[in-house]
């Protein structure tokens, strides 16, 4: 577990339940090890361990507010942990479900021309002005690595380099910045 003392920990937890990033990151770094070592030891694939470990920290940092301290941080951690990776192994049975349903009649339909027409052009145009308009509407750090991953397309490494934050850090501000994204495309349809 982390090198800090309840007492240290308590008190960055009480930090970032008033929304000090610092605290976020602290947090962050202290525990990172423990979540990505815990999913890595039970699914043995580095790239689905990072990925549940990184919904893990967001999950936590929205839902900081109902941590009870009662608890260690970390077990409360690794619960959350061990929810997101059963609601992974959800999500892929029902998709291999509704897949394997689909399969068979999408074959036959399925058209060989995968050239845009001049419709789908424009489509694709306005619906990318459409959501440059709504990356405008974040916070300013959170367009950067929004712009930096799909628009210039660098890896977290690089984008870490660029920004000069550390790695894990920038994974979660990702994760974020999607989750408030979707949000604001939620509440204009």
């Amino acid at each position: 577990m982390a090198d800090l003392s309840k007492a240290e920990v308590l008190a960055i937890i009480a930090k970032a339940k008033q929304g000090n990033q610092i605290a976020f990151s602290q947090l962050l770094d202290s525990y990172w090890n423990d979540v990505y070592g815990y999913q890595l030891s039970r699914i043995r694939n580095e790239n689905d361990a990072e990925d549940i470990s990184i919904q893990t920290f967001s999950k936590a940092f929205d839902k900081i507010d109902t941590y009870n301290s009662d608890y260690n941080f970390g077990t409360w951690l690794i619960s959350i942990s061990k929810n997101v990776h059963i609601d992974l192994v959800r999500k892929r049975k029902s998709n291999v479900l509704d897949q394997s349903e689909s399969e068979g009649s999408a074959d036959i339909v399925r058209v060989l021309d995968d050239a845009p027409t001049a419709e789908d052009q424009l489509i694709t145009e306005q619906n990318l002005a459409k959501l440059l308009g709504y990356i405008k509407k974040l916070k300013p750090h959170y367009q950067k690595v929004i712009n930096l991953r799909y628009f210039n397309e660098l890896s977290y490494a690089e984008m870490a380099k660029e920004l000069d934050e550390p790695l894990n850090n920038i994974k979660v501000k990702l994760l974020r910045a999607k989750k408030l994204l979707a949000e604001i495309i939620r509440n204009k349809k």
